[in-house]
Order: C-alpha cells, then sequence, then structure tokens
C-alpha cells in the first residue's frame, strides 16, 4: 500500500504543481491571444488606410471654372480672354471656351469652327424675357451630333411638359402661385421641345482643342465674341463652363424680363 501511494505521488504531481502549470498555460495562451489580436487589428487598419489612400490623379478634389461668374465683367472677361490668346505660346494644342455673338444653328457651327476638335456645345432656346434651362450637348462631329442631342432633348422636353401638364391636373385644390408655375412650365418646356425638334438657332457656346494658331483663325471670325484658351485644364469632367449669353454684353446674370434675344451677329467693338 505504501508503494502504490509512493507510485502514485511519482506519476501524479502535486496539485499545486498542476494549476501552477494550467495557470502559466492560460497566461501564454491570453498572451498569444492578443498578439493575434493586435497583428489582426494592425492588418485591418492597414487594409482601411490603403484602400483610403488617393489614386495617381491629383485633380481628383479640384473643380475647375472656365468663363464668367454670377455679377462678372463680360466686357472684362472679353478682353482677357483675347490678351490670353494673343499670349498664347507655341504651337502645342489647348482646350478653349468659345463663345458666339448670336445664338447659332447647327448648320452654321462647321465654319465657324473650322479646323478645330469639338468637345460639346451649349445651347439655350432664347425665348423673350425667359430664362430657360442652359443644356451641354455632346458634338464631336458637326452639325449630326448637335442634331441628334437637340433631338433627345426635345424628347426629354416634352416629358417634362407632360409632367408639369399632370401636376396642374392633379392640383385642383393647390395655391394659385403652384397652378401659375406648373401651367409656365408646361407651356416654356412645350415651346423648348418645339425649338429643339426643329434644331433651332440655340447654340451660344462651344468647347474646342486645337493649336494657338487655329484657335486665332476662329476668333477672328464674325460670329465669335471671345476664345478663352484653358492652359490649367487637367479634365474635361471636373471642369465647369460658364459662357456669357449672346444676350449679355455688360454683366453676367440671369435674363430679365426686359432682355431680348441677340439673333443678329455683329463683331463687337
Amino acid at each position: 500500500m505504501k508503494r502504490l501511494q509512493q507510485l502514485d505521488q511519482r506519476l501524479l504531481p502535486p496539485v499545486g504543481d498542476v494549476l501552477a502549470r494550467i495557470f502559466r498555460g492560460a497566461q501564454r495562451l491570453r498572451a498569444f491571444t492578443a498578439v493575434v489580436g493586435v497583428l489582426a487589428v494592425t492588418v485591418t487598419l492597414l487594409a482601411v488606410h490603403r484602400s483610403d489612400r488617393p489614386r495617381s490623379d491629383p485633380s481628383l478634389g479640384d473643380v475647375l471654372r472656365v468663363g464668367v461668374a454670377q455679377g462678372g465683367s463680360i466686357p472684362a472677361y472679353v478682353q482677357a480672354g483675347r490678351d490670353e490668346l494673343a499670349a498664347l505660346p507655341g504651337d502645342a494644342p489647348v482646350y478653349a471656351l468659345v463663345s458666339f455673338t448670336a445664338y447659332l444653328a447647327p448648320e452654321r457651327l462647321a465654319p465657324v469652327l473650322a479646323d478645330v476638335s469639338v468637345s460639346s456645345v451649349f445651347a439655350r432656346v432664347p425665348l423673350p424675357k425667359t430664362q430657360t434651362e442652359l443644356v451641354r450637348l455632346g458634338a464631336y462631329r458637326l452639325p449630326d451630333d448637335v442634331v441628334a442631342a437637340m433631338d433627345e432633348t426635345a424628347r426629354r422636353k416634352t416629358g417634362e411638359a407632360r409632367h408639369y401638364r399632370d401636376l396642374l391636373a392633379r392640383a385642383d385644390d393647390a395655391p394659385s402661385e403652384a397652378r401659375d408655375m406648373y401651367l409656365s412650365g408646361a407651356i416654356v418646356a412645350d415651346k423648348e421641345a418645339t425649338a429643339y425638334s426643329e434644331h433651332c438657332s440655340c447654340v451660344y457656346a462651344a468647347v474646342v482643342y486645337a493649336p494657338p494658331a487655329a484657335l486665332r483663325a476662329v476668333a477672328a471670325r464674325p460670329e465669335t465674341r471671345v476664345v478663352d484658351p484653358i492652359t490649367d485644364l487637367q479634365r474635361l469632367d471636373r471642369t465647369v463652363f460658364r459662357p456669357p449669353l449672346p444676350e449679355q454684353t455688360t454683366v453676367a446674370e440671369p435674363v430679365s424680363e426686359g432682355a431680348e434675344p441677340a439673333t443678329a451677329s455683329p463683331r463687337p467693338s
């Protein structure tokens, strides 16, 4: 019996030793788990940091504005554009914003913008005493792309007029101001749809790309008001264009009730 007790003592360590070993093992396990957790958090943070890192294009957060801001001087803008075009060095092509002296029909664009590449044009139906929508139309081929874009705009305006009429039909209990707004919106949209479907004289500016010599040739044509070179342009999709309307002669501002659309194309002094 004594030998068996001695054997048991040899085979089974004291309870205190067992508990001590278990405690040390638990400590090592907690330490290992903590290290793994720290590593996991670190890897996650690194992954997030890398995913948030900006791409190589530094212009992602920048917006370039070209043209005349609301309230800006039209004569000062025209003179600045002429000065910059005259001082443009070399023969490397640059983008430019071309503003016209009058609203032009699609078939009149090709002669005015000869020898330059066109990116887009800006159009507005020049209704008397009415601020109509300013639209930008893609136009790589003249006049075909402008005609196609006008047809699409006419369809959109037809839908817009229908929407206003639907609102008016359901506005029996609405205030008179709201009903007047719906009626006015339907009338203006109908007129815009008709004008664009007829390929109206509505284009008042264009974004082009050409060498300085070609830009100066465009600037010398009687339909051109000013050519504004954009030497610091990096991305077209991050550029806001604000060409002056033909009827704006002093200050860039919304069309007033007394304003009449420009229909002739005199060369400004």
